[in-house]
């Protein structure tokens, strides 16, 4: 099997592929914007409209699942095609159109509505997206990429927080809640780098194309969604599925700095802080799967996440919240971009965009039920009960991949 390298007449910039670069451009300027409008809805959700904890976990999921459902479709065709910009250009064009429409929201169903058109476009490019990447690199330097492509992602969302805490200064000041004018600011000014990252993903990146060996391509054009994976591949699935049954929407940690009356602006520097531990530590994981192995480094990252989840069930005070705020940033920027290198590790290159599409799917469609689950325990138990279970179900995955998922 012959894999793809960058085009060599192409310079590198700042040591990677130019495609790798631009894609991470745009994945911070898009996060910039994302994070200033949609971090904060289930606040507005809660302080602005009032609505019950169960109808922030169906929106949250439910928005999640749609996303879904897209990178699955997304993904295969853009294998059947053989091109992944165009589908990624679609995708991100289609959140940049979703997002002003979160000024006139004015009930759950609007915000919902808005947020399913913000998340089709996610999944329409995702699958693909990734794919581009892993088709731009080689195997030797592919958990460094990801890597690198999840801190700018991860430092757009530290810049959007933090342009996103000087607007709720300057409008609305101190208070623990979240109001409509303040919110509307967030909009009109968090739509602006999303426009720039469209053009910046139209003139910069470009379409690579992966080489395949005549006996894998006549395989991915006859296997269709399910065919042409190994029994590794279907087994990290499940195990993905198992630890996101237990990992409900991040609207959860966010509404459990609120339940113990964490100032919004503290709620906002949180995040902040998360992204940022994020952000510091991608690449160095990255690049470390790259020579420990990908497999090891998630066993990891989800034993870390249980900790943090557990911490999040006990805390009772500001200084806990601060804490754990930081440690889910680590465990993010422990396991995101391996586990999306793990996944062009287990699948040959033509393949890649299906493959992403059912892994992307797979959790996104977990998530409904996860995030449904964690609302609901939420409401007739306790805001402790949804992170006894993540933390719980994070050990099982944990002793799954470590037990099933054999490299």
């Amino acid at each position: 099997m012959q894999e793809s390298l960058s085009n060599p007449r192409r310079r590198r910039i700042l040591g990677f592929s130019p495609n790798v670069f631009f894609l991470g451009v745009v994945s911070l300027l898009t996060d910039i914007s994302s994070e200033m409008i949609f971090t904060l809805v289930p606040l507005f959700l809660r302080n602005v409209l009032g609505v019950a904890t169960t109808v922030v976990g169906l929106v949250g999921g439910l928005s999640e699942s749609i996303d879904a459902i897209f990178r699955i479709v997304s993904g295969w065709f853009s294998d059947r095609i053989g091109r992944r910009k165009p589908l990624a250009v679609l995708g991100y064009g289609i959140s940049t159109l979703a997002k002003p429409f979160m000024y006139l929201a004015g009930n759950w169903g609007a915000v919902l509505a808005v947020r399913l058109g913000d998340r089709l476009g996610k999944g329409v490019r995702t699958s693909s997206r990734d794919a581009l990447i892993a088709d731009s690199v080689s195997v030797g330097e592919r958990g460094r990429s990801f890597g690198f492509h999840r801190a700018m992602d991860t430092s757009g969302a530290v810049l959007g927080l933090i342009i996103a805490a000087l607007v709720i200064y300057l409008v609305q000041g101190g208070g623990w809640q979240l109001h409509l004018e303040t919110y509307r600011w967030l909009v009109i000014i968090g739509v602006v780098p999303a426009v720039l990252a469209v053009f910046v993903l139209l003139i910069f990146v470009r379409e690579e194309r992966a080489k395949m060996t005549e006996a894998a391509g006549n395989a991915s054009t006859h296997a269709g969604l399910r065919g042409g994976f190994d029994t590794r591949f279907g087994l990290f699935l499940v195990v993905m599925a198992v630890f996101t049954l237990g990992n409900s929407s991040d609207f959860f940690v966010i509404l459990r700095a609120q339940n113990i009356e964490v100032p919004l602006i503290q709620v906002v520097m949180m995040l902040v802080l998360f992204n940022a531990t994020y952000a510091a530590t991608a690449l160095p994981m990255g690049a470390l799967s790259d020579r420990l192995g990908r497999r090891q480094v998630i066993i990891l990252g989800w034993s870390i996440y249980a900790l943090v989840y557990l911490g999040f069930a006990l805390a009772s005070s500001t200084w806990q919240i601060w804490l754990l705020f930081a440690g889910y940033g680590i465990y993010y920027g422990v396991v995101e971009g391996v586990a999306r290198a793990f996944v062009a590790d287990l699948v040959v290159p033509e393949k890649r965009g299906t493959a992403y599409g059912l892994y992307h799917g797979v959790v996104g469609l977990t998530l409904l039920p996860a995030s449904l689950l964690a609302g609901w325990l939420w409401d007739v138990s306790s805001p402790a009960a949804p992170f006894y279970l993540g933390a719980g179900l994070a050990l099982v995955a944990a002793l799954g991949m470590l037990f099933l998922v054999r490299k």
